[in-house]
């Protein structure tokens, strides 16, 4: 951790999704940190060019204790899950699915779609909601000019806008791209904890310098956050951000337990085509198998302590 107290989380590429496997940079979760606020999975992918590399193509799979939240800054997405839902993830517009009990969905870019380019996140549900019904919400925000910059809050509060999107924690979502040498400073929670991802550009968190696809996370206790871009080009960011999650979860494929027990009944019930997640029409193929149980207790995660 430099001077300025933000820590700087790398990624690392993993393959998304069975034999059609499109490779992707994850930086959430790792040893270092689990969780930022509610905020437990993120995952960042593309430029890709999709005649190259034959896209995204992730077949039908289930989710627990979680909301999904998709969002594109090239490219299309079709979504389908065992809701019934079929929409579509398009640049600056939000779907978040909540699969608390358990959902199913597939995600497919369309024929279309020349590059694609975005973040898959999750948030992880609190204890009291993790067995939440299934849901699905989609919202476009508004732009919004702050010096030098333009602001899409998809989830939370942020430069005085709100997004209107449920959620059942208070976790904070918004695109920021700032202009070719442009310094940004926004009032935020003390309470909240933050990270910002870089996707594009030379960016400096509070003097501390990230590199494309590097995480920095400033934790609780700041009033203000200061990004600066330091090219002659636009920078895209992430920021992410909420009070500590201070439950400790149980984290395996894609589903988010409290026990191993947890995660051994969902697995289970997925093997066995139950109806805990529901079928996904429309995809032309078969589903993700679940991957083999560790020959060990999966162990809870959690956070360092905060200094």
């Amino acid at each position: 951790m430099g001077d300025t107290g933000v820590e700087v989380l790398t990624a690392r590429d993993v393959p998304l999704g069975g034999p059609r496997a499109m490779t992707v940079r994850r930086t959430l979760p790792q040893r270092a940190r689990t969780l930022i606020g509610a905020w437990c999975f993120a995952d960042h992918y593309g430029p890709d060019r999709v005649a190259d590399t034959g896209g995204m193509d992730v077949a039908p799979h289930p989710h627990t204790g979680l909301q999904t939240v998709s969002w594109l800054f090239s490219g299309e997405i079709e979504h389908r899950d065992s809701l019934g839902t079929h929409a579509f993830v398009r640049p600056g517009e939000l779907n978040l699915m909540t699969g608390g009990h358990g959902i199913a969905h597939t995600e497919v870019s369309t024929p279309g779609t020349t590059v694609l380019h975005g973040v898959q996140l999750w948030v992880a549900l609190p204890a009291e909601h993790r067995h939440a019904p299934r849901d699905f919400q989609h919202h476009a925000p508004e732009p919004l000019r702050v010096d030098g910059a333009e602001l899409r809050v998809f989830l939370g509060t942020l430069a005085g806008e709100t997004s209107p999107v449920r959620t059942f924690t208070p976790p904070l979502g918004a695109e920021i791209t700032l202009d070719a040498g442009a310094t940004l400073t926004l009032d935020v929670d003390p309470g909240f904890e933050h990270g910002l991802l870089v996707d594009e550009g030379d960016v400096h968190l509070h003097d501390t310098p990230l590199l494309p696809a590097e995480l920095g996370y400033a934790g609780p206790g700041r009033t203000r956050l200061t990004l600066a871009n330091a090219s002659d080009r636009p920078a895209r960011t992430i920021l992410l951000g909420g009070p500590p999650f201070e439950e400790e979860i149980v984290m395996w494929w894609n589903f988010i337990g409290r026990s191993h027990q947890d995660i051994v009944e969902a697995r289970q019930a997925w093997e066995q085509s139950s109806d805990r997640f529901g079928s996904v029409d429309g995809y032309p193929g078969d589903r993700l198998p679940a991957p083999a149980l560790p020959n060990a207790v999966i162990a809870p995660r959690k956070n360092p302590s905060h200094r």
